[in-house]
């Protein structure tokens, strides 16, 4: 990951508006999940004024999972979040705060929303943080968080910079998820229908009885359906 450097302090919208435009285009265009959040916290570095650092935050229940940081600060941050169960990103990526932008300005001051994590933050080199929430019409998908080592880093500019950058990132996101688990399901489909034909082939089973006895096996073993087709496809049999 690149260290802190320096980072653009002002905007100009007309070619920011051009970035954007090029971005959703290249946003499209990459080939997995892990690409796409990648360039999505890249260019949070490169386009917002103030941002040093980036990364996308997801919770599950209490746990968080750091997505495409660009510098250590990012998963550090997270980390600190989970062990105290407080934070800005922790509760930008919460629909339920019914908050979807969070920016806290310095962290030099008292905070007094999340004093245990402002405290540590601050040894951790955070001067100044937002976090937005990424959502589309139909799901939420975690937090945007942008980081600078500075107080008093993002101003009106940068926060309204770093909202239109998470929209676009959400509706990116979004799709390269549905796209991944199309090709997941396709292919878990591929890979049961193989096991189903040698089960059939081997035990002179019919189409219906050959999924039974896979779906009967993951259910008793408490096994996947496809770890089981899988099985089946490399070994020639169930074991």
């Amino acid at each position: 990951m690149p260290g802190l450097g320096p980072r653009r302090t002002t905007v100009d919208w007309r070619a920011f508006a051009r970035e954007m435009a090029s971005m959703a285009r290249d946003l499209l265009a990459q080939d997995s999940v892990s690409a796409t959040l990648e360039h999505i916290t890249r260019a949070a570095t490169e386009r917002v004024p103030g941002c040093d650092a980036a990364g996308i935050l997801l919770l599950h229940g209490k746990s968080v999972e750091t997505l495409a940081p660009t510098h250590d600060l990012v998963v550090e941050s997270d980390r600190l979040q989970e062990r105290l169960a407080e934070g800005p990103c922790f509760d930008a990526a919460r629909p339920s705060t019914g908050q979807r932008v969070f920016r806290i300005a310095d962290f030099t001051a008292e905070q007094p929303r999340w004093p245990a994590y402002a405290e540590q933050a601050r040894g951790l080199g955070v001067g100044s943080m937002m976090g937005f929430l990424l959502y589309t019409e139909d799901e939420d998908l975690g937090a945007l968080d942008l980081y600078s080592h500075r107080p008093g880093a993002f101003t009106d500019d940068g926060e309204t910079a770093g909202w239109l950058l998470a929209s676009h990132a959400a509706i990116a996101f979004s799709s390269a998820r549905s796209h991944a688990q199309m090709e997941q399901a396709v292919a878990t489909r591929h890979v049961i229908g193989e096991a189903m034909g040698i089960l059939m082939g081997s035990h002179r089973l019919t189409e219906e009885q050959a999924f039974e006895v896979l779906r009967r096996y993951s259910q008793e073993k408490n096994i996947k359906l496809r770890e089981v087709a899988r099985r089946v496809c490399e070994e020639g049999r169930l074991t």
